[in-house]
């Protein structure tokens, strides 16, 4: 049986590394580059990606937006419960996360408003893991959400936002994550305006990030670990576009894991790339080829995870870990407002 210890993924943080709040300008955080083919490691600041992009290169983003994922409710008796929006099944049901989830068993009633409340109508195997139906007395549940809801912030932020679009990539549009794709964060505006100038194609698709993203790998062979089933979306354009570019010899260069998990996802082992609208639950470790994928901007992700796995299957593993190590000494920002890297 093919085993991938969990352990090997550890890297010692201290706590003061993990970023509690954005950068501004967001352009401005630090930056680690990494050249594979002449093993040549670089300190930055991200808007120096300037220096790395050519007119032969296709920057490829993930446009899905953060939804107001996490909701406060009351049972009939008082009780209150703290509901998190994982993914939408239909008009009205959602499967979600529960805190004290035990409070809340299939039948429990939640008031979450005047205008809004839901049934618990079905267990997950998940621990907290429920699917409820939500009932809206007037306009449409989306307004209520967008109302009543916050954007849910990764458990290891303490610092409230002063405002929710700093959880925002400027690019976002397609409405349905619970978390963001936060190596989309360190674009601006003006920095995207210069890319393109540059020649720079630039090209979307969505993956509606779950909170699964944070869900740490609790087994010790960490083939054994569920990944969490995504929303991906990639158009018949896009698709043509990027065959087209890697046709070219262009390189494709992905803005994040997300638009990693999706581009892998939809091609084949010949490295094509087909339109397409469905669930993955693609796991890349280190073993795991990439067809399609020729350089990776991420930020730093957790030990253990499954997204250092996904940059281990891209650099190796050792070469990860040693470079985190480095960004550890050289005191960089980590984890979601945290600095970033460029492999490529």
């Amino acid at each position: 049986m093919e085993i991938l210890k969990t352990s090997d993924f550890y890297y010692d943080l201290p706590d003061e590394l993990i970023a509690q709040t954005p950068v501004s300008p967001r352009d401005a955080a630090r930056m680690l580059v990494y050249d594979k083919k002449n093993d040549k490691t670089e300190h930055k600041i991200f808007r120096d990606i300037l220096d790395y992009l050519s007119e032969n290169d296709v920057l490829v983003i993930n446009n899905t937006r953060v939804i107001p994922a996490r909701l406060f409710a009351s049972k009939v008796t008082g009780a209150k419960i703290e509901v998190f929006l994982l993914k939408r099944l239909n008009l009205t049901d959602y499967e979600v996360l529960m805190k004290p989830a035990k409070k809340a068993p299939v039948g429990t009633k939640l008031i979450f408003s005047e205008n809004l409340t839901c049934d618990v109508i079905e267990n997950q195997e998940e621990i907290g893991g429920r699917i409820i139906r939500f009932h809206v007395e007037n306009g449409t549940l989306e307004e209520e959400l967008d109302r009543i809801g916050e954007v849910p912030l990764p458990p290891y932020i303490h610092e409230k936002l002063e405002d929710d679009e700093e959880y925002q990539t400027i690019y976002s549009k397609i409405k349905g994550s619970s978390a963001a794709p936060t190596a989309g964060l360190h674009f601006t505006e003006e920095l995207m305006q210069k890319i393109r100038e540059k020649g720079v194609q630039i090209e979307e698709v969505t993956l509606q990030v779950g909170l699964g993203t944070f869900r740490p790998v609790n087994e010790e062979n960490a083939l054994n670990h569920k990944m969490h089933s995504e929303e991906i979306v990639v158009t018949e354009e896009v698709a043509n576009r990027l065959n087209k570019a890697k046709q070219e010899g262009k390189r494709i260069i992905a803005v994040g894991t997300t638009t990693v998990r999706t581009l892998e996802s939809a091609s084949d082992d010949a490295g094509h790339l087909s339109p397409c609208q469905k669930e993955t639950n693609i796991f890349i470790y280190p073993g795991v080829k990439l067809k399609f994928v020729d350089a990776l901007i991420t930020n730093f992700h957790l030990p253990e995870s499954t997204l250092v796995m996904l940059v281990s299957a891209f650099i190796g593993r050792e070469k990860t870990l040693e470079l985190y190590r480095e960004a550890v000494r050289e005191k960089y920002r980590f984890f979601s407002f945290g600095d970033c890297c460029f492999f490529y």
